[in-house]
């Protein structure tokens, strides 16, 4: 038998298993279903608009997107969704 070293994380969640604090899930692939719907909507593209921005912040999210990773207008989308949705915090609600 192997022994495994396990974290402070690890830990919590073994005891809490063992305390039974888990509960099993019913109707597991409905609630899977459910989710996955939501993902989809959320996102589903159907809708293009055309913006125009300096070049100097176009740029510079051509930068940043290459930094994540992502196709810049990933990045675009990705800060108007967290925008319209209060996620986005400007500097000055940061200082707060």
């Amino acid at each position: 038998m192997r022994h495994y070293q396990i974290d402070r994380e690890e830990q919590g969640l073994l005891s809490s298993i063992e305390k039974g604090e888990w509960k099993p899930v019913k109707n597991m692939a409905d609630e899977i279903r459910e989710y996955a719907k939501y993902a989809k909507n959320a996102l589903k593209k159907d809708q293009r608009i055309s913006i125009r921005m300096s070049k100097q912040d176009f740029v510079g999210i051509q930068s940043k997107a290459v930094d994540e990773g992502i196709p810049y207008q990933t990045l675009i989308t990705s800060i108007v969704h967290k925008y319209v949705n209060g996620k986005l915090i400007s500097d000055a609600q940061f200082a707060r």
